[in-house]
């Protein structure tokens, strides 16, 4: 790590400057120097933190559901004034947030729930394949775990494999059980009794520690030849020639190609660049027992309150919550005390007398698809953001698609979905 590149003021003709370097970021750098890319990444804070970090560590090439569906907006009213609901929402943010709100609810529409369940299994699914081959050899092969991914319902009726997002995963191939609470126990002692049901996704990976990947993986682009570069990233200005300069911290840097992987705030760059795109810092929250006395062995998730619970290297991670309050406002902990209080709920054996309490950016679109590819007027700048909670899944596929937009290379995958232009 360095603060200073010498080199920072010669682009080559194959370089490439990352801003942003947490997992999306990492993952860019590394396909693009597969395709023979020098690349910096800059980021005003240590690789791989962040929501990078923070995150449930699920990885879940089954993701092809959104954010928004058919009837969400009933759930809303209830949540942001239930204390314990999964939304919060910072009143005086309000009115920033309405524009965003209607155009999640106009995504959630049936007609255009296909092309995004789609263009989400299309970046999802390889994940754990991708991430096992990124890690072999690095020493992190015990970061990812193979097992299931298992949503609890205290009513045993409510596990309807029927209902339309578990029919979105099983018609792009998802391998679902539904199980009984008696089922549930022997696969997770440690749950609550009271939960009467549950499916199970199976074929899913885990991280036991989020932060730890991106950090290895970071170490793998450094051993490459790459750098990291400690310092803020002020704006954007367009360079003339279908590329930008980064206005930073340590001067005005430039690269043939510029990806802008900065998460929850790459919306603030683009606006420098005159282009105002819907991205919301959904902002989450986690707890973690570090010592919780009890054993779990895959992700869980609470159907009612939206959260998930999982098993670190750490101890036991409780993460979830949305709360919208934009970039700046102070962490609200209270969001993760509550966590506490639901941790009794799911597992009643656990101790949660030591906790560590966190607080993340997550970058979110309206239609939780991310932005991939060229700006317009602007092909050498590239958009990586907007994965929203799918960050840590996502990260492998899009380091592959934008280095082959980098590249030139023809994509495997339709682009589409993932055009800037969508909301421009």
């Amino acid at each position: 790590m360095t603060d200073k590149d010498p080199d920072a003021d010669k682009p080559g003709e194959k370089d490439a400057l990352i801003l942003g370097a947490g997992i999306v970021g990492i993952c860019c750098a590394l396909a693009l120097q597969d395709q023979g890319f020098k690349v910096r990444l800059i980021d005003r804070d240590a690789p791989a933190s962040g929501a990078s970090s923070g995150n449930a560590g699920v990885i879940s090439p089954w993701s092809c559901v959104p954010q928004s569906v058919p009837g969400v907006w009933r759930n809303i009213p209830k949540w942001v004034f239930d204390p314990e609901g999964p939304l919060s929402l910072r009143w005086a943010y309000l009115p920033r947030v309405l524009p965003w709100v209607a155009k999640f609810l106009a995504a959630g529409q049936a007609h255009r729930l296909p092309a995004i369940a789609d263009g989400m299994a299309a970046l999802n699914h390889p994940s754990l394949d991708l991430y096992k081959s990124l890690l072999k050899g690095t020493g992190g092969e015990h970061l990812v775990h193979d097992g299931y991914y298992i949503h609890l319902y205290r009513h045993a009726k409510d596990a309807n494999l029927s209902d339309l997002s578990w029919r979105m995963r099983l018609e792009r191939g998802a391998e679902l059980e539904r199980v009984t609470g008696d089922e549930l126990r022997e696969i997770e002692p440690a749950v609550a009794p009271e939960y009467g049901a549950a499916v199970v996704i199976k074929n899913q990976g885990r991280a036991s520690d989020p932060g730890a990947i991106g950090r290895v993986l970071a170490g793998e682009v450094e051993k490459r030849g790459g750098v990291f570069l400690r310092s803020e990233v002020h704006g954007l200005r367009p360079n003339g020639h279908g590329g930008a300069i980064a206005d930073t911290g340590l001067g005005e840097l430039t690269a043939s190609k510029i990806v802008v992987a900065a998460g929850a705030w790459s919306a603030r760059l683009l606006a420098t660049l005159g282009l105002k795109v819907p991205l919301e810092a959904e902002r989450g929250y986690h707890m973690i027992c570090t010592d919780p006395g009890v054993k779990l062995n895959n992700i869980l998730s609470e159907s009612d309150r939206k959260f998930a619970i999982s098993p670190m290297d750490m101890g036991i991670r409780f993460a979830g919550t949305a709360e919208f309050a934009g970039l700046d406002a102070p962490p609200n902990y209270a969001r993760a005390e509550i966590l506490k209080r639901q941790a009794k709920r799911v597992l009643p054996g656990i101790d949660t007398e030591a906790t560590e309490v966190w607080m993340g950016q997550r970058p979110s679109t309206p239609d939780s698809l991310p932005c991939l590819g060229p700006l317009p007027g602007l092909p050498h700048v590239i958009a990586a953001f907007g994965h929203a909670h799918l960050g840590l899944t996502g990260a492998p596929m899009t380091g592959r698609v934008v280095a082959g937009v980098a590249a030139g290379a023809p994509s495997n995958i339709d682009m589409t979905p993932y055009r800037i232009e969508r909301f421009l």
